[in-house]
């Protein structure tokens, strides 16, 4: 799970092994969120975060909207059956596919994906947001169907 902003990543989380991810352990990563965005975003973060997940079964359900709502975190709606508009699937997810493709890995999978996150210019993310607008806006000129 990754969690990024327009200045760079502010989490990532790699579930362990055997674990599922379910609306408690989704909201045990949001509250460290909010930590990391107090410590990180200092003054940044004056009228609340607005906040853009996918319809996945652990961010509906009603225990995780409980505690986002109480972290403060507003919610934009995202489309159901839209892949189109999961940003980290079309802005983060091809280029680190790109620089892993054809790596063997045994255990150190997370350590080069936390270097090629962590190599990425400011801008690369600023530049994913502003994708998201365009995509949005496509999106609804094609009346929700898919657009690639």
């Amino acid at each position: 799970m990754i969690f990024w902003d327009q200045n760079g990543i502010l989490l990532s989380d790699y579930l362990p092994k055997g674990q599922t991810i379910n609306a408690e352990y989704y909201s045990s990563l949001l509250v460290q969120l909010k930590d990391i965005l107090k410590d990180t975003r200092r003054g940044k973060v004056t009228k609340g975060v607005l906040f853009l997940h996918d319809n996945a079964l652990a961010h509906r359900a009603l225990p995780t909207q409980k505690k986002l709502t109480y972290l403060g975190f507003q919610c934009l709606d995202h489309p159901p059956y839209s892949p189109d508009l999961a940003l980290s699937n079309y802005h983060l997810f091809p280029g680190l596919k790109k620089q892993l493709k054809g790596c063997h890995f045994s255990s150190e999978v997370t350590a080069a994906t936390d270097t090629w996150l962590d190599g990425q210019p400011s801008d690369f993310f600023f530049g994913g947001l502003q994708k998201l607008e365009q995509w949005a806006k496509k999106c609804t000129e094609l009346c929700g169907e898919y657009a690639e």
